[in-house]
């Protein structure tokens, strides 16, 4: 076994036991955590704020968006736009 291995077996673990998750799963909530942000408080397109949060693709941020939000970007970011026909008489 390469040393390369043993230290990132090493890195993995201790990373875990810091934060009580994998590398992998903590650089996913953190460009989730991103994304939510950008589309409560940006008129940004979806595609750029995809490509800002630090995603490889629109597809790929689509479907883990969905997967651990439980609904799309778009209707996501609905929720925090007002309503236009509150306050209007």
């Amino acid at each position: 076994m390469s040393a390369t291995r043993v230290e990132a077996c090493s890195l993995s673990r201790r990373f875990r036991a810091h934060t009580g998750t994998t590398p992998t799963r903590w650089l996913l909530d953190r460009r989730l955590h991103r994304s939510r942000e950008l589309l409560e408080t940006t008129a940004l397109s979806i595609e750029i704020i995809a490509r800002t949060a630090g995603f490889g693709s629109i597809e790929a941020f689509r479907y883990h968006f969905v997967r651990h939000v439980g609904t799309t970007p778009a209707a996501y970011r609905s929720a925090f736009q007002p309503d236009p026909h509150v306050g209007s008489s």
